[in-house]
């Protein structure tokens, strides 16, 4: 191998302990890696958090040239309609993982790399990291032994950067499972500290929001109910407040502090209505679907419920459009807080 010009790969860097690992592994071995970030509204906690600084730090601790890949209109599209189905939550992983390392592929194939990175351990994830998940997704990725993956590599057939000496097998790992003792160790060893959690930031393997999203898609396919397709939009506010489902076409989504608030305010619609308490402070509920006197009567009722007014039998609550929709005075209505089991059976 000609020592002037290094052997270059691309990896799947999520900026996550095991992909900050499987880079460091072949960054040793004097391979030149480009880390990818798959950037989704999947990842992260809140719609206004971006979701690239941490693995933006890791690459940068790492030493890598870091490019920034969108990734959430695919991915909608897969969690829509998952050829390989989904996992425990609405994670269709298999399918995700397979579309990212096509994406990666065509990435390789610009840039004359060689292979692709990435941080997958054997057995760790049951939907797709057991072996014959990895093996359906060389064989149908059509990638095969160009996926290499560092911290299982002696456990798996040797791969072509492996068999053409880029890579030497023996300075592979074998982990297997999901403990990450080993991986922790390493990463101290190695002096990577600004890896995330352990376990991974993907908001479709996390059960309460999977039963909103869920919900979310019920809505759309809901017999007699025709409403476009979920957007952006709709899956930001997943991120937000309480959800209650006041009928098939309708919810009513409550702020919990002041950030989901004003939050709500930002991703609401024209044709969205917004309620707030008149007379002492209380959550911005954001009403979306069906504006009828019931659903609004609802909706007041479960804004009196989160407010400082709770515990009075009539509350006046506030009715405005959402962002940029009609001005003028607010409309007005009084209820009485909704109780609490009534809530509960709103509430998704």
């Amino acid at each position: 191998m000609d020592t002037q010009t290094p052997i270059q790969a691309v990896a799947l860097l999520s900026g996550g302990l095991d992909s900050s690992l499987a880079v460091r592994l072949v960054q040793e071995q004097g391979i030149e890696v480009e880390a990818l970030h798959f950037v989704s509204v999947f990842n992260g906690t809140a719609p206004e958090t971006p979701t690239v600084l941490r693995p933006l730090r890791v690459a940068r601790q790492l030493g890598v040239r870091f490019t920034p890949i969108r990734f959430t209109h695919e991915q909608l599209g897969l969690v829509c309609n998952p050829p390989h189905g989904y996992g425990s939550c609405m994670n269709p992983c298999i399918d995700c993982h397979m579309a990212m390392l096509r994406r990666a592929a065509e990435r390789m194939r610009a840039t004359g790399a060689r292979f692709i990175v990435t941080g997958e351990v054997v057995g760790q994830r049951p939907m797709s990291q057991r072996r014959f998940a990895i093996e359906q997704i060389n064989k149908e990725t059509g990638l095969g032994d160009l996926i290499l993956r560092p911290l299982s590599a002696r456990l798996l057939p040797p791969t072509l950067p492996e068999r053409e000496g880029w890579v030497d097998r023996e300075r592979l790992l074998d982990i297997r499972g999901r403990s990450r003792k080993v991986q922790l160790e390493l990463a101290r060893r190695h002096g990577l500290t600004e890896h995330g959690s352990p376990a991974g930031g993907c908001l479709l393997t996390d059960p309460g929001f999977s039963a909103r999203l869920r919900d979310l898609l019920g809505e759309k396919k809901t017999p007699g109910v025709f409403l476009p397709e979920p957007d952006l939009n709709d899956v930001h506010l997943l991120k937000l407040g309480r959800h209650f489902r006041l009928d098939a076409a309708t919810k009513a989504i409550v702020g919990r502090v002041h950030r989901e608030n004003a939050t709500l305010y930002t991703f609401s619609r024209p044709t969205d209505l917004l309620l707030a308490t008149r007379d002492a402070p209380g959550p911005t509920t954001l009403l979306r679907g069906v504006a009828s006197e019931g659903n609004l009567r609802t909706a007041a009722a479960l804004t009196a419920r989160y407010s400082k007014l709770r515990g009075y039998p009539c509350v006046a609550v506030e009715i405005r459009p959402g962002r940029k929709g009609a001005a003028g005075d607010p409309a007005v209505i009084e209820v009485a807080p909704i109780g609490d089991a009534a809530a509960d059976a709103l509430r998704v």
